[in-house]
């Protein structure tokens, strides 16, 4: 878990993308609301959902799975929702991360 974490992380800074950390570990209120923002659908069969998990304001993006494709795809700005600025990489929009 670590390690994806880090790569998300790693990657976000490095392409300039505004983000807020939701730590889970060290926030009850953070772990409740991404247990609630993760829809049924996409939680494991059985326990609760795992980090990381992205969103974009409350919307549920998809684990690091799903975020990992994108970026092996190149579409990964597709992915969170944000519209790539011609020459940059700065996003426009707050993301959510579970970590």
């Amino acid at each position: 878990i670590k390690k994806q974490q880090q790569d998300v992380l790693g990657f976000l800074e490095a392409n300039k993308i505004e983000f807020e950390e939701k730590d889970i570990a060290a926030n009850e209120e953070n772990r409740k609301w991404m247990r609630e923002n993760v829809p049924e659908d996409s939680r494991p069969a059985s326990g609760n959902p795992l980090p990381p998990r992205l969103f974009n304001d409350s919307r549920y993006l998809g684990d690091y799975d799903a975020f990992f494709e994108a970026r092996e795809n190149n579409a990964v700005y597709a992915f969170l929702g944000l519209t790539a600025p011609p020459g940059s990489k700065v996003g426009e929009q707050l993301l959510r991360w579970a970590c």
